[in-house]
C-alpha cells in the first residue's frame, strides 16, 4: 500500500503542475489505501467520494473516457464485489479505469470476514477486457502501477493489507525487482529455477514459495520452480505449460482457488493436454 501511494504521489507531482491529467478517488478511505500524499500533491485532482462506491464506480470510469488517467481506490471488497455491476458496464463502456484495490483476500486486519473478498480475480474474469494484475511486493507494485497509468484499457490492481517482505534474487545479491527489471502484463516471472516441480504462486504468497523453494532445496537437494504470477489477465500461458511439464505443480493464492489462479491454471494444463 505505501507503495502504491508513493508512486501516485511521484505522478501527481510531475502531471499536475499546472492542469490535471491525473484524477484519484477514494471511497472515505483515504489513509488506508494511501492517497494523503496525492490529495497533498493535487487536491484539484482529487476526488472524495465518500462511503457511495457505486457512484465513484461509475464517475471514475466516466471521467477516464474525457482523456484524464483516473484512479479509483478503495477495499477490495468495496472496488470489485460491491460495484460488480458498475464495473461490468465500464467494461461494456470501453472506460480507461485503474481500479486499484487493497484489503484484498483474507488480509484485512481487524475488519474480519465480512471485509475479506476471495472472489475478486473470478468476478472480473468473468468480464470481457479487464485486465488483472496482483504485485507480489512493494517494487513490482511501483513497476505495475507505472505500467498502467499511460495505457488505456481497464485495469485492476489488488494487494492485501500487511507489509509485505520483498522479493529476492537467487544469488541473495538484492531485490529481484530492482532497477532492471520492469513490468510487462502477460508474462510471468521465475523467481526460482527447477524442474523437479513447480510452485505457481500470486500476490503476498509468492514470498512464502520463495522460502519453500530454499527450504525443500536445502533438505531435499531438489529444485522447484517458483513462478510469479503477477498477471492473471493476460496471464502467461508458456509459464504455466512449461511449469506442469515439470510433473507436478501447486498453485497458491489468497483467493477461492477454483476461480483464481488454480482455475485458471487447471484450464490451460488441460487445454494444453498435458498430464501433471
Amino acid at each position: 500500500r505505501s507503495a502504491y501511494g508513493a508512486v501516485m504521489t511521484e505522478l501527481a507531482t510531475a502531471n499536475n503542475t499546472d492542469t490535471v491529467r491525473i484524477a484519484a478517488f477514494s471511497a472515505d478511505l483515504t489513509g488506508s489505501v494511501k492517497l494523503n500524499g496525492f490529495q497533498a500533491a493535487a487536491p484539484a485532482g482529487f476526488i472524495e467520494g465518500g462511503i457511495q462506491e457505486h457512484n465513484s464506480a461509475t464517475a471514475s470510469g466516466r471521467l477516464s473516457r474525457e482523456g484524464f488517467s483516473v484512479f479509483f481506490s478503495t477495499f477490495g471488497i468495496f472496488g470489485v464485489t460491491e460495484v460488480f455491476n458498475q464495473q461490468r458496464l465500464n467494461d461494456f463502456n470501453k472506460s480507461n479505469l485503474k481500479l486499484v484495490c487493497t484489503h484484498c483476500g483474507t488480509d484485512v486486519g481487524e475488519d474480519g470476514p465480512t471485509h475479506q473478498v476471495i472472489d475478486y480475480v473470478g468476478l472480473l474474469r468473468s468480464t470481457y477486457a479487464w485486465e488483472i494484475f496482483v504485485p507480489a511486493d512493494p517494487n513490482q507494485c511501483d513497476r505495475i502501477i507505472r505500467n498502467i497509468a499511460g495505457r488505456p484499457g481497464n485495469q485492476f490492481v489488488g494487494m492485501g493489507r500487511s507489509k509485505m517482505l520483498g522479493l529476492t534474487k537467487p544469488d541473495g545479491s538484492g531485490p529481484f525487482y530492482d532497477g532492471g527489471v520492469g513490468f510487462t502484463p502477460g508474462k510471468a516471472d521465475i523467481i526460482r529455477a527447477g524442474d523437479d516441480g513447480a510452485i505457481l504462486a500470486v500476490g503476498p504468497t509468492v514470498v512464502h514459495a520463495q522460502v519453500a523453494h530454499d527450504a525443500i532445496f536445502e533438505q531435499t537437494g531438489r529444485r522447484v520452480r517458483v513462478v510469479n504470477m503477477a498477471s492473471l489477465r493476460p496471464s502467461d500461458r508458456k509459464a504455466i505449460e512449461d511449469a506442469a511439464r515439470t510433473g507436478y505443480v501447486l498453485t497458491v493464492e489468497d483467493h477461492h482457488p477454483d476461480t483464481g489462479l488454480g482455475g485458471l491454471a487447471a484450464v490451460v494444463i488441460a487445454e494444453a493436454g498435458i498430464s501433471t
